[in-house]
């Protein structure tokens, strides 16, 4: 079915869409297949599931400027920089308010079979914060997301 997106919340992710058929339909992110993302007004393509649209890609050669990013008040490159100097301590999960697996981190390090899998587990942090885009950054990382 083809519809448009009707709104957003860049808070959460979720929006409405309305449907060619004259219904609305709810979204969550998971639910975007192209790497665009939802925007109000895109002109979208999706499956309808009883009021859930799934599987939504963007009709090609419609453009709209993509949402904005959730506010956080972290920053991936910072959180990559802490993991690599830092990580073997669980300081960029602190920084990132994942504070239960930052003391895990910080209480594996008193052995050193666990310092040696805490850097690595933080060079993969590090790996992975460079490698997301700064939306998806954001939106793990926003400051009302449930721990």
């Amino acid at each position: 079915m083809r519809g448009q997106v009707l709104g957003v919340d860049t808070a959460t992710g979720e929006g409405q869409i309305s449907g060619d058929d004259g219904r609305r339909y709810v979204f969550r992110p998971e639910d975007w297949s192209d790497r665009g993302g939802p925007s109000v007004g895109a002109l979208i393509d999706f499956e309808a599931d009883d009021r859930h649209a799934r599987r939504i890609y963007r009709q090609p050669g419609t453009h709209v400027a993509t949402a904005a990013p959730p506010e956080t008040d972290r920053n991936k490159y910072v959180a990559a920089l802490l993991a690599f100097f830092f990580g073997i301590f669980g300081v960029h999960r602190f920084y990132l308010g994942q504070i239960g697996s930052g003391i895990v981190m910080l209480l594996l390090t008193c052995t050193l079979v666990g310092a040696i899998a805490t850097g690595i587990w933080a060079f993969i942090d590090m790996i992975r914060y460079l490698m997301m885009s700064d939306a998806e950054f954001a939106y793990l990382h926003r400051r009302d997301r449930p721990r």
